[in-house]
């Protein structure tokens, strides 16, 4: 009996013994399943290139240029073929793309200067945006590059305008990295704000300010001077100028490409006008300044590309390439003589399509998608991909689409709308919708008159036949269903 109590005692304290060293490895172990936890969220990149236009991607064999790294991009994940800048402006996008919400919604509906700063013309700090969201679920955020989404002091209409400004910490929207600018074209000799520097301590650098970026991008990702959190997940946003004017101003390497071309040369699309014929009431006076710049643009879009390619090189490098969601879009296009016009802010194709790639190795598969995407559906969609369906701000207008990287059906939306602000038509505005099949203008002159332009893209591609007045049904039904669209989302317009 005495034996058999001394082998249940020793039994007991066996088995007490166990349950201890289980409770003491178990909370060794717990700090390592929170780091998987964290290593499991995926990181985010999001590029954005200034002036970039869906047709200088290289895999769409459209302009002559050279971008290896994003269409092994597009290859290797989503390419968006119908994406376009629904507000085809620098500060409007950038606002939708912050806060998922539209240019009326946002109150950003022009570029942010110091003459529309008393009209609340800039990003609002109460806004919630896609920063802000990533920073209360645990991420580290990070901004590089051009912001342009605050307002300088005002200035009356009849004194110069003031562009550019420094942000203060409490409107960076959660972003702990900081290395931007509000808006300049100063691309090879680029000045930015550092994180804890003050409004007059700007750091100067005599670089082509796209690959100085890449340079700063790549510290960061090495994170030797702790730019980041190493426990957390980065959400880094990369705004980059070029190839945004002055063309000109791109390394010569990346003019070699070109050398002994002109515009002529490059520009293959059939409604370029390089004469001086046509109706300079709607042209832009900038087509006679710098349409012979066409092979800079090309250029620097090449450049951009190259820049692209060293990050995502250090990516791999760093093992953090399968686990990071990689965007690249761009905040509206260029016309480069395309209609008689250049630059941005109408909604003809070369200015209002947008390039949109969705890289994300360990879950998405590659494709291409034609839904009709729209700038506001980003931050929710992207959030959804991302696990956090359920902290998408009600606010938004932008729909979360994050099922069709699953091959989940979703309500596919029918059109995009058009926002237009001052125009190159009147003094008015313009509004408008595209589908499918279709795309449709209206701009107002400030007496009330409109002018209606409507393209069939099926049948014309390139846009150079206006079919209003041709089919008075047709017609009709573009009048109701802007109408429609404007009363949706509140548009007094």
């Amino acid at each position: 009996m005495n034996k058999l109590n001394v082998k249940i005692k020793l039994l007991v304290k066996l088995t007490l013994f166990g349950l201890i060293i289980c409770g003491i490895s178990s909370c060794k172990t717990k700090p390592k399943q929170e780091e998987a936890t964290v290593e499991s969220k995926p990181n985010l990149l999001f590029i954005f290139a200034d002036q970039y236009r869906q047709a200088s991607l290289g895999f769409l064999n459209e302009d002559p240029v050279y971008t290896p790294n994003l269409d092994q991009l597009a290859k290797e994940g989503v390419f968006f073929s119908e994406a376009v800048a629904n507000n085809p402006l620098c500060s409007p996008y950038r606002a939708m793309l912050m806060t998922g919400r539209y240019s009326l919604s946002t109150g950003v509906v022009e570029n942010c200067n110091s003459q529309r700063t008393a009209l609340g013309n800039y990003l609002k700090k109460d806004e919630t945006c896609f920063s802000d969201v990533l920073v209360d679920n645990g991420y580290s955020a990070g901004y590089v590059g051009k912001w342009h989404l605050d307002g300088p002091e005002p200035t009356a209409p009849n004194v110069k305008r003031v562009w550019d400004t420094w942000c203060p910490p409490d409107r960076r929207h959660g972003f702990s990295f900081w290395y931007a600018y509000g808006t300049h074209n100063r691309h090879n000799v680029p000045y930015y704000w550092t994180t804890n520097a003050k409004e007059d301590e700007k750091t100067y650098i005599k670089k082509w300010s796209a690959e100085h970026e890449a340079d700063v991008i790549i510290d960061y990702l090495k994170n030797n001077e702790n730019q980041r959190k190493a426990n957390e997940p980065f959400a880094l946003f990369w705004s980059i100028n070029p190839p945004h004017t002055p063309f000109k101003q791109v390394p010569e390497r990346y003019r070699k490409r070109y050398k002994g071309m002109t515009h002529k040369d490059v520009l293959n699309r059939p409604n370029v006008k390089f004469n001086d014929n046509y109706d300079l009431k709607r042209g832009d006076h900038g087509v006679e300044k710098r349409l012979d710049q066409a092979t800079d643009y090309f250029a620097s879009v090449n450049g951009v590309d190259d820049q692209i390619g060293r990050v995502i090189a250090k990516l791999k490098e760093a093992g953090l390439y399968e686990n990071t969601i990689i965007v690249f879009s761009a905040d509206h296009g260029e016309m480069l003589g395309s209609q008689g016009l250049m630059h941005k802010n109408v909604w003809f194709k070369e200015a209002y399509k947008i390039p949109l790639i969705l890289h994300y190795p360990k879950k998405v598969k590659p494709k291409t998608d034609d839904i009709l995407l729209s700038v506001p559906d980003y931050m929710p969609t992207i959030l959804g991909l991302m696990g956090f369906e359920y902290k998408i701000p009600k606010v938004v207008d932008g729909k979360n689409y994050a099922g069709l990287f699953i091959d989940k059906p979703v309500n596919r939306p029918g059109k995009q709308l058009y926002f237009g602000g001052k125009s190159f038509a009147s003094n008015g505005d313009a509004r408008g919708f595209r589908t499918k099949e279709y795309t449709y203008a209206v701009v107002k002159h400030e007496s009330g008159e409109k002018f209606h332009y409507l393209y069939n893209d099926v049948k014309d591609p390139y846009q150079m036949k206006n079919i209003w007045g041709e089919d008075s049904g047709l017609d009709k039904k573009m009048k109701t269903e802007l109408a429609e669209l404007l009363t949706s989302m509140n548009d007094p317009w």
